[in-house]
C-alpha cells in the first residue's frame, strides 16, 4: 500500500505497520484480551525489528498480521511524526510496557507465563516481578531451548502455558525469534502475547538499562552498543543508517514500501 494511513489506524513506517498508540491505550487492550481469553499478538519494535521486517519478507508477513505494533524506539515514534504528524507524547518501551501490564495483572488476578530467556534470568526477573508486585500471579516459566521447536514440542509447550491457566504470556527470545514464536503460537493459545525483547534481563538485573535521558534521546542504542559491542555492532552500525536513509526516501515518495510480505511457508518454531 505504501506510504498512508492503514486500517484500523495503523501507520506504515517501511511497510511496517506501526500502531499509534500510547501505554494506556496498548494496556487497555491487552487487559481487554486477557479479561476474554482471546488470543491477541504483541510487539514492542524499535528500529531494528522494523528492519527485519523490511529485509525479509516473511517477516515483514508475520509483523503484518499482529495485533499491536507498538513503537519501542523512540526513531520508530519519531518516524511516525516525521511521515504523518503523530503526536504520540511518548514511545511505548517494552520493559515498561511488561512492568505496566504486570502492574494491572496484579490488581485484577490474572496469572502471567514467561517464555525464553534462560532459566536463571527466569529466577531473578520471577523473584523481582514477586517484589515490586506482590499479589503478581506467576503461571509459570520456560527458558528457552535456543534450537529449532519440533511440532510435537510446539504441541507440549502450547499445552502447558494453556494448562497452567495463564491469561498473559511474555515472550522474551531476542528480536527476532520472538516474533516468529508469537505468531507460530497465535493459533495455539487463546491469550495475549507479549514479544518483549530484552524485558527480561532487564527485570532480572542482568542487563543494565540506558540512562533516562539517553533513552529520551533516541541514545539508547549507543549505551547498549557499548554494553554489548561484539553482539550488536553490525545491527547498530548498519541497520541504522539504513533505517534512516529509507525513511527520507519513504518522505518524499521516492520509494514506497508495501506491506504484504509473503506468507511463511514453513513454520520457523524457534524456541
Amino acid at each position: 500500500m505504501g506510504q498512508g494511513m492503514q486500517k484500523s489506524g495503523k501507520r506504515n513506517v517501511l511497510g511496517v505497520l506501526i500502531d499509534p498508540i500510547d501505554y494506556k491505550g496498548a494496556l487497555q487492550a491487552i487487559l481487554r484480551a486477557a479479561r476474554e481469553g482471546c488470543a491477541f499478538s504483541v510487539s514492542a519494535l524499535a528500529v531494528h525489528g522494523v528492519m527485519t521486517g523490511v529485509l525479509d519478507h516473511e517477516q515483514r508477513y508475520r509483523l503484518n498480521h499482529f495485533d499491536l505494533l507498538v513503537p519501542d524506539g523512540q526513531p520508530v515514534r519519531w518516524a511516525m511524526r516525521f511521515l504523518y504528524g503523530t503526536k504520540l507524547k511518548d514511545r511505548v518501551y517494552g520493559p515498561q510496557l511488561t512492568l505496566e501490564v504486570c502492574r494491572a495483572a496484579a490488581e485484577e488476578g490474572l496469572p502471567v507465563y514467561f517464555y525464553g530467556s534462560t532459566a536463571e534470568i527466569l529466577d531473578g526477573l520471577c523473584r523481582n516481578m514477586r517484589r515490586m508486585f506482590p499479589c503478581l500471579v506467576i503461571a509459570g516459566t520456560e527458558p528457552s531451548k535456543f534450537r529449532r521447536l519440533s511440532r510435537n514440542e510446539k504441541k507440549e509447550v502450547a499445552r502447558e502455558i494453556r494448562d497452567s491457566g495463564a491469561a498473559i504470556v511474555f515472550v522474551g527470545l531476542g528480536c527476532p525469534r520472538q516474533e516468529v514464536w508469537t505468531y507460530e503460537f497465535a493459533d495455539s493459545l487463546p491469550v495475549p502475547m507479549l514479544a518483549v525483547g530484552a524485558a527480561f534481563a532487564f527485570h532480572a538485573g542482568v542487563l543494565r538499562q540506558a540512562p533516562r535521558w539517553m533513552q529520551r534521546y533516541g541514545l539508547e542504542w549507543l549505551f547498549r552498543l557499548g554494553c554489548e559491542p561484539r553482539r550488536l555492532w553490525k545491527r547498530y552500525l548498519f541497520l541504522n543508517p539504513a533505517y534512516l536513509l529509507l525513511l527520507v526516501l519513504q518522505a518524499v515518495n521516492v520509494l514506497s514500501f508495501v506491506d504484504e510480505g509473503r506468507q511463511p511457508e514453513v513454520e520457523e518454531l524457534y524456541g
